[in-house]
């Protein structure tokens, strides 16, 4: 609209070049009005984001650092955490083996023990078993020796009546 009444007070009739000079003039004035009303406030904006954006970049930076502490961190505490992790394994297996050791010696001992008692039981079995067989040879030899005496008999008759004595010995304990 501003641009018809300059063109019309022109003469009438709108060329280029007062085209130009409108819209030139128009835009200095627009330009005036921005600096006296909004440049303040627009660089003040852009001056806080600036800022905003260079704490966001230190803010990123520092929590990088802090990222790369805290990794080096947990490496350290997960080396820390496999090395106590193999010394309690190693440990365990030394106890397991000494623990089997252990065992191992008590069971053979017990073995030895039970081998040794067992021996014994035989040797006093073995002992009662002779004392008992003597005390019925004693016994039989007794019995013969009486029957011998009871009866006045020839050689032949006393080997006769042992071999019968002996065979029923053997019938009576079977």
């Amino acid at each position: 609209m501003l641009n018809h009444l300059f063109l019309l007070n022109a003469g009438g009739h709108p060329t280029i070049i007062s085209s130009v000079f409108v819209v030139t003039g128009s835009f200095i004035l627009l330009l005036v009005l921005i600096k006296h009303f909004a440049w303040e406030q627009i660089t003040e904006i852009f001056k806080q984001r600036e800022e905003r954006i260079s704490n966001d970049l230190d803010s990123a930076e520092q929590a990088r650092i802090q990222a790369a502490a805290y990794e080096s961190e947990i490496k350290a505490r997960l080396e820390t955490s496999k090395h106590e992790a193999n010394e309690i394994i190693q440990e365990a297996k030394k106890i397991g083996e000494s623990n089997r050791q252990t065992v191992l010696s008590e069971t053979k001992e017990e073995v030895a023990r039970m081998k040794a008692k067992a021996e014994e039981l035989v040797a006093y079995e073995r002992e009662k078993a002779l004392a008992e067989a003597k005390a019925e040879v004693v016994e039989l030899s007794l019995q013969v020796a009486e029957k011998i005496l009871s009866h006045d008999l020839s050689l032949e008759n006393q080997t006769a009546l042992i071999d019968q004595y002996i065979e029923g010995l053997g019938t009576n304990h079977e």
